[in-house]
């Protein structure tokens, strides 16, 4: 599988293009090995990776992110990375997992030293590819769950929150996110400019931003897109480009993504 990995990354045209490939087929044979191990039954897989392997929705994205969903008693953090420290081992990966699951939410990453120097994509061969794994064990109630069954390196069978559950998250992410990150951005403009995308589902994201104490008042169908355009006039748009280049697909025009653009999406200017 290791083979297979250095055929991927040498048909890319850069590095960062290779880095970003090494890091999809990491993740997406993580995501093989927890369903595997019955992960998929508890969990619902959201985020912007989530959106990635669902949807090709044009970048790169970095963490893995889930919601504890289900029944509690199917839940078993330690051994999903057990299992995958397993699995890398064996195929002569080198994988160090650091691991803090003593709160709400419990994360891990997967380090893999050496990787890229041995996939020819730095020339420090100290330099490591990493993977955050993170789930949300107190996650808003209202989510809408689905299971959709893809092809990405290998066959997922992947439980995960519907679309208005998905750009809810996204859109909480942007009001009350304190470092917004150009991706978020990026993904908000993927969802928008499709028009056939429903609604945010206001359950779901009043609840999340009750969890983290909005102030605002109770958000709407009328009233949303309002507050998403205030936040959007308070960010530096040179901040937001430079934190997404790297992510975006080639070929992706980054002059698209402006402010007015984005503005008139949300707006249906």
């Amino acid at each position: 599988m290791k083979d297979f990995l250095k055929e991927l990354v040498h048909r890319a045209a850069t590095p960062v293009e290779g880095i970003n490939i090494a890091r999809e087929y990491l993740q997406a044979r993580i995501l093989s090995d927890l369903q595997r191990s019955g992960a998929m039954i508890p969990l619902a897989f959201h985020g912007g990776t989530a959106l990635r392997f669902l949807f090709s929705h044009g970048r790169f994205s970095e963490d893995l992110d889930f919601a504890l969903e289900g029944d509690k008693a199917n839940y078993r953090f330690r051994e999903y990375l057990r299992s995958i420290q397993s699995t890398f081992t064996k195929e002569n990966y080198q994988i160090i997992i650091r691991v803090q699951d003593s709160k709400i939410v419990n994360s891990a990453f997967f380090r893999f030293p050496g990787l890229l120097y041995e996939l020819g994509l730095s020339s420090q061969p100290n330099e490591v590819i990493a993977i955050k794994f993170e789930v949300d064990t107190n996650p808003p109630t209202g989510a809408v769950l689905e299971t959709s069954v893809i092809r990405k390196f290998v066959l997922l069978q992947l439980q995960h929150y519907d679309k208005a559950s998905l750009i809810s998250g996204k859109i909480h992410a942007i009001l009350q996110r304190p470092y917004l990150k150009g991706r978020d951005i990026y993904d908000l403009f993927w969802y928008l400019s499709d028009p056939n995308w429903p609604e945010p589902n206001l359950v779901l994201l009043n609840n999340a931003l009750a969890q983290t104490n909005w102030g605002e008042g109770e958000v709407t169908r009328e009233n949303w897109r309002k507050f998403v355009n205030e936040r959007i006039q308070q960010f530096n748009w040179t901040v937001i480009l430079n934190d997404v280049s790297p992510f975006v697909e080639p070929g992706f025009d980054l002059d698209i993504l402006t402010r007015e653009n984005l503005v008139k999406v949300l707006l249906k200017s």
